[in-house]
């Protein structure tokens, strides 16, 4: 994957450095989503002579090229994922932080046709948050106990309280 990345890079007239390299490499091989930090902490184990300012900027340019996203997991920090074939998708339950990464994508079809008929250009696609169903029950013994026994439709139509959805 950084073999790729490099050459996406300097195909697109950037230099490959040394120090881009071994990010590139660290961001590969780790397997993980991680933080602009954790990245500049596993990418200084290789080599001390990289700053974190240089990690920074290597991803702020990787997320300007479309190469990768920050993914906000309710940690406070993004944590960055690499952009396989233009999109990644993920489910992030907003009550527990579970994560679960899935590649199908029926959403292609969708996405052409929306942008033909607004004008636009894809670039890609982001799934980004939703509830697992355990949270999701968890959420809707909550509400039961404030709101009494609210319609499904009000709960899924937002995911708050019947009064935010209909007010």
């Amino acid at each position: 994957m950084s073999d790729d990345l490099a050459r996406i890079l300097t195909a697109r007239g950037y230099r490959l450095t040394a120090a881009r390299r071994v990010i590139l490499d660290t961001l590969s091989e780790s397997g993980e989503h991680l933080t602009a930090d954790e990245l500049t902490e596993q990418v200084r184990q290789r080599s001390t002579a990289i700053g974190r300012m240089t990690v920074y900027r290597t991803l702020d340019l990787l997320c300007d090229l479309g190469l990768m996203r920050p993914v906000y997991q309710g940690t406070g920090a993004a944590h960055y994922v690499l952009m396989r074939d233009g999109h990644h998708h993920h489910l992030i339950c907003t009550g527990c932080g579970r994560v679960v990464e899935f590649d199908e994508c029926a959403l292609d079809e969708a996405h052409e046709k929306i942008a033909r008929r607004f004008g636009f250009e894809v670039e890609g696609h982001f799934w980004s948050s939703t509830a697992c169903a355990r949270s999701a029950a968890q959420k809707l013994r909550r509400i039961d106990s404030l709101w009494g026994k609210p319609g499904r439709d009000e709960i899924y139509f937002c995911g708050r309280a019947p009064a935010h959805c209909f007010g």
